[in-house]
């Protein structure tokens, strides 16, 4: 049987719901503003490219399928991988992040592509353009970082910049027409 709590108990409980997440930082309190902004952004972008990444994993056909799922399941990896530092280092300088796939649609800059069927070369191109948007982001939000003289969070991004790269890269890559042998 499930043990009641007390008037006391509950109250307490109460006010710890209303308790704000101040998490202590020696960035003023502009700065945590400014960049939880911008890394929520950023945050809402990598949860929507994510899943337009895994969603052409999901759906590519055709003679390259092997090629392109895999490629595509390694890149919807490195993205995934993004969200958790993101989050947290938003955390760690007083803000707070994103809550709900609500809050990441009012917040994504990233389209969604709902469409029934999509060529494979089309979804590399669309994803390549998508990375090159994300990178062009990034660059905003370290400068955001560095104008608060945020190191952590620009040595973060930095790196994010450099994988964000990488996946353009190859997109463009593996999207390229071969010779009359294939190659």
């Amino acid at each position: 049987m499930a043990k009641k709590l007390n008037d006391k108990t509950t109250k307490t409980l109460k006010d710890r719901r209303k308790a704000p997440l101040a998490t202590p930082t020696d960035l003023a309190s502009d700065a945590t503003r400014d960049i939880s902004a911008a890394l929520n952004q950023i945050l809402a972008d990598v949860f929507a490219l994510y899943l337009k990444t895994k969603n052409f994993h999901w759906h590519v056909s055709g003679p390259h399928f092997r090629d392109y799922h895999l490629l595509l399941d390694e890149q919807g990896d490195q993205l995934f991988a993004m969200t958790d530092p993101i989050a947290e280092r938003i955390r760690k300088i007083g803000g707070t992040t994103l809550r709900s796939i609500g809050h990441i649609s009012r917040s994504q800059r990233i389209a969604d592509n709902d469409a029934d069927y999509v060529q494979p070369l089309d979804m590399l191109a669309e994803l390549r353009e998508d990375n090159k948007v994300l990178a062009a982001s990034l660059r905003e939000a370290h400068d955001v970082t560095d104008e608060h003289r945020d190191i952590a969070s620009s040595s973060l991004i930095e790196n994010w910049i450099d994988e964000t790269e990488r996946r353009t890269w190859f997109l463009f890559e593996a999207s390229r027409q071969g010779d009359s042998t294939g190659h």
